[in-house]
């Protein structure tokens, strides 16, 4: 039984390929929970990880969750049918707690485990929503994610000649949606490049052509 009633059926019989992470960027974990499961809010995730490391159950993993919203991935829409939302108690500003982390790792294992999900298929809500959202932001280790085969990093030289079409069709290729080129852009820095600033650069462009690389091997 779910806690929250806020989801309904995947569409189309999709099934989970995805999991997309968030942050609640809400002053304490109650307030989150409170929040997605009030009807009148109409959103929800799969799972909500406390800052101490509990892991609350809001929405059956079979069933569709309402977190992602609008935007897309690898191409196609309606992401909720066909990914499983877990929220993170934390405001956007400060380190993920360890004991959060941790579970979060758990967490994943599992879920990727029983949907057979591989690593490229974490990913961030900004990844999918370029320009709408941030979580779960620069705070987030990806990098941790990664040396646990929980997600991926590149294996990039410094920097690649500049090229902005050529990083552009990485991008798509990898899976961040046809945007304009500034939310692309951000959008690529949030999820690789905490921290970069100005123009596209060699560097962006060495990251997204090891990205696309991986998920065209």
């Amino acid at each position: 039984m779910s806690l929250s009633p806020n989801f309904g059926p995947r569409r189309d019989g999709q099934r989970p390929e995805l999991v997309v992470i968030h942050y609640t960027a809400m002053p304490d974990c109650e307030a989150a929970l409170r929040a997605l499961c009030d009807p009148v809010r109409e959103v929800s995730a799969h799972y909500l990880i406390r800052r101490g490391g509990a892991v609350v159950a809001l929405v059956d993993e079979a069933q569709r969750a309402w977190h992602a919203g609008a935007g897309e991935w690898a191409g196609r829409g309606d992401v909720n049918s066909r990914a499983i939302g877990i929220e993170l108690d934390n405001d956007g500003a400060t380190p993920f707690a360890a004991p959060l982390m941790d579970a979060l790792e758990g967490l994943l294992a599992g879920i990727m485990a029983r949907w057979a999900i591989p690593p490229r298929g974490v990913i961030g809500h900004s990844c999918m929503a370029p320009g709408r959202k941030i979580d779960p932001g620069a705070r987030f280790d990806w990098q941790r994610l990664a040396r646990g085969g929980l997600a991926l990093w590149p294996a990039a030289p410094d920097a690649s000649p500049l090229d902005a079409d050529r990083f552009r069709a990485d991008a798509l290729a990898y899976g961040f949606p046809d945007v304009a080129d500034d939310l692309l852009l951000r959008a690529v820095r949030l999820r690789f490049r905490h921290g970069a600033c100005g123009p596209l650069d060699g560097r962006d462009c060495a990251i997204m052509a090891a990205m696309a690389a991986s998920v065209r091997a």
